[in-house]
């Protein structure tokens, strides 16, 4: 039987890849690296063999969607920053076993999941930063689930992510699960980005003060509070993706029965105006 071994809310900041590079930005998101680094560590020392990635760049807009092809191959350009993201070469064998059990599990718990083989469906930059750092090697396989969900209720994705954690337990795979998005969302509009050097500031003080809330909430195990303020965080602060990777992640955990707590692996930074962090949940 297979094992949920690690959870994590993580950021996907385009800046990391700068920070890779010679130029103003170099070293600049190292923290966020280091971050993304201990948590592939802490997947391989639990055993994973399959990173699960909710990404709140697949933006879907009819029925959840999950890329379960056997292997991932490609080089990718950002369409949304291609100053940023481009020409990133990414070779990951893929979990389809596991993505079409998540799928027809779902389905029998009345969401209506596809999962896909599909050469030509590329993964997106919500998957593609964070397994840049946690699976450099390459050595654990990859599905990406779509989590930029434009007309899916919070119910629905909660019932996604319990499913996960079903299809999870049913099969003979141990996934570290992630949820790449940010926590509030608000990027700077395009005439102010400069003027307040975006790149290191946040737009609103209202969203960093509820951010580091939310941290206290998750370091406490507040989860229940938490929840219960979940829809108006996402829409009063900008939830990337509508924050439906949060929702599809405590959906696994257990939801509101969560007795666990958070632990801050990357502290608070703001980016682009919006506030970053990469996060693991403990598990029973």
């Amino acid at each position: 039987m297979g094992k949920l071994v690690l959870a994590a809310k993580v950021t996907h900041v385009p800046t990391m890849l700068m920070s890779e590079q010679e130029g103003p930005l170099k070293g600049c998101r190292q923290a966020a690296i280091d971050g993304h680094r201990e948590i592939g560590r802490r997947a391989r020392e639990a055993g994973a063999d399959t990173f699960v990635v909710l990404d709140t760049h697949w933006l879907v807009n009819a029925a959840h969607h999950i890329n379960a092809n056997h292997r991932f191959k490609g080089i990718f350009t950002s369409h949304e920053f291609p100053q940023f993201i481009k020409d990133m070469p990414y070779d990951y064998e893929g979990n389809a076993a596991l993505g079409e059990l998540i799928a027809e599990t779902a389905r029998a718990n009345e969401v209506y999941t596809l999962s896909h083989q599909v050469d030509s469906l590329d993964l997106e930059y919500g998957t593609l930063v964070p397994m840049r750092y946690m699976n450099a090697d390459a050595g654990l396989k990859v599905v990406s689930v779509a989590a930029m969900c434009t007309v899916h209720s919070f119910e629905s994705s909660r019932r996604l992510g319990q499913s996960i954690r079903e299809a999870i337990e049913a099969s003979d795979s141990n996934v570290a699960l992630i949820a790449s998005g940010s926590l509030s969302h608000h990027i700077w509009p395009n005439d102010d980005y400069a003027a307040n050097n975006g790149t290191f500031t946040i737009s609103s003080k209202f969203n960093e003060v509820v951010d580091r809330r939310v941290l206290e909430m998750w370091q406490g195990g507040e989860t229940e509070l938490f929840l219960q303020m979940l829809p108006d965080y996402a829409k009063y602060c900008d939830g990337e993706g509508d924050m439906h990777d949060t929702v599809m992640l405590f959906g696994a955990l257990g939801w509101n029965k969560y007795k666990g707590r958070g632990e801050v692996v990357t502290e608070y930074f703001p980016s682009s105006g919006t506030g970053q962090t990469n996060v693991v949940f403990s598990l029973d």
